[in-house]
């Protein structure tokens, strides 16, 4: 296991402003591997999205862009110039933190323009561009005032301006969100979406949140024990999963497990099902697994030859304001997720007998065994339950 790399010669090309290139970087913890061999090309005006669960090494990818971290093996630059060994405060990035770090004896303004008093800015210059930096947030009423005295969606949005007012070539957001509550996150999701835009900074943002990723990314890598699992834009990402570790992460699906028979069939409880193969297409014999999310389900009557399906008993409704989600024990102690836009929804209720059904081309197919044990793909039924 080797030590830090030492930084290459620097690159002296016209490469674009605010792009990352990450090149073979392992990082290692003792005997654990972080990050894995990871490769990643960020384009200057991007906002990316590093999503996966806690340990997949999302964050300390993140961390070795800014500096705090340094890579054993690889190469990180940023605007074509190679950054091992440069420390974080010579690199043109910064970082907004889940927690804000504002220095509560200071000013609203005093907050935002420290960054620029480090680097010796001239105090005309600071009062205009921290000026500046508050319109940007619309907080600008809110100059004079100290941290306490703010929301926690504004102080997000002061601990924002501060890491812009140095203009950054990138701007790295590490779990910025996760403290605030559900309707103000989906309120900065929007807002930090449209900053993004308008401003035309690359955004390296991390999450385990897949509605973040999905609402604000540009392209989402998930990553997966220190690689990417799958890089690709929102909505490829959820309509064309990689693999079944993919499909499992983003959204729910409903998970049938069986034997691949060749070609684009698989045999499952439901019968034999057609789909499209998401990965490397299994061999006949080996084990696979059919997913169909929620939202592709249709409720017949039971017993219906509407198209392939399977039967079983409503075992709960929830009104999710615009969607009816039903819960459907299909046996063998799993239930069915299907979600029905409200308007004109048929009318279910506990114990009714139905028929889930589903078209084929809503069907993909997977490895049966690249499925984490922690997934959250299916609802598993207590036994005394089922």
């Amino acid at each position: 296991m080797s030590g830090p790399v030492s930084a290459p010669a620097q690159s002296t090309t016209d490469a674009p402003t605010g792009g990352v290139e990450i090149s073979g970087v392992t990082k290692y913890y003792g005997d654990a591997t972080a990050v894995d061999r990871l490769s990643l090309s960020i384009r200057p005006g991007e906002f990316l999205s590093l999503l996966g669960p806690s340990g997949c090494g999302k964050t300390t990818t993140l961390r070795m862009i800014a500096g705090f971290e340094h890579p054993d093996e690889g190469d990180i630059r940023l605007s074509g110039r190679s950054v091992l060994g440069l420390p974080p405060h010579k690199r043109e990035v910064n970082t907004v933190f889940q927690a804000y770090a504002l220095f509560p004896h200071m000013t609203v303004a005093e907050n935002v323009a420290y960054g620029l008093q480090q680097r010796k800015v001239s105090k005309a210059e600071q009062r205009e561009r921290v000026a500046e930096a508050l319109d940007m947030v619309q907080l600008r009423r809110f100059a004079d005032r100290k941290p306490t005295q703010l929301s926690g969606g504004q102080q997000q949005r002061i601990a924002l301006s501060r890491a812009l007012i140095n203009r950054p070539s990138v701007l790295l957001l590490d779990e910025p969100l996760a403290a605030l509550d559900r309707q103000l996150r989906e309120e900065m999701q929007l807002e930090l979406k449209l900053l993004q835009a308008r401003l035309g900074t690359t955004f390296v943002f991390v999450t385990h949140d897949q509605a973040e990723a999905l609402s604000m990314s540009d392209r989402i890598a998930v990553m997966r024990a220190g690689r990417i699992e799958q890089l690709a834009a929102p909505a490829d990402i959820y309509a064309e999963p990689a693999s079944a570790y993919v499909a499992s992460f983003i959204g729910q699906q409903n998970f049938l497990h069986g034997t691949a028979l060749g070609g684009d069939a698989v045999d499952t409880v439901a019968g034999t099902l057609h789909g499209r193969w998401g990965g490397e297409q299994g061999l006949p014999g080996s084990t696979a697994v059919a997913a169909i999310r929620p939202e592709f389900v249709r409720l017949a009557a039971a017993g219906s030859s509407d198209g392939p399906g399977i039967d079983g008993t409503v075992l709960g409704v929830s009104h999710l304001g615009e969607t009816l989600q039903v819960a459907v024990d299909v046996g063998r102690e799993q239930a069915f997720l299907v979600r029905i836009p409200a308007p004109g929804a048929p009318a279910v209720a506990v114990g009714d007998a139905v028929r889930c059904t589903w078209s084929p081309s809503d069907v993909r197919i997977f490895a049966g065994d690249d499925i984490p044990e922690t997934s959250t793909h299916v609802i598993a039924l207590p036994k005394e339950a089922a």
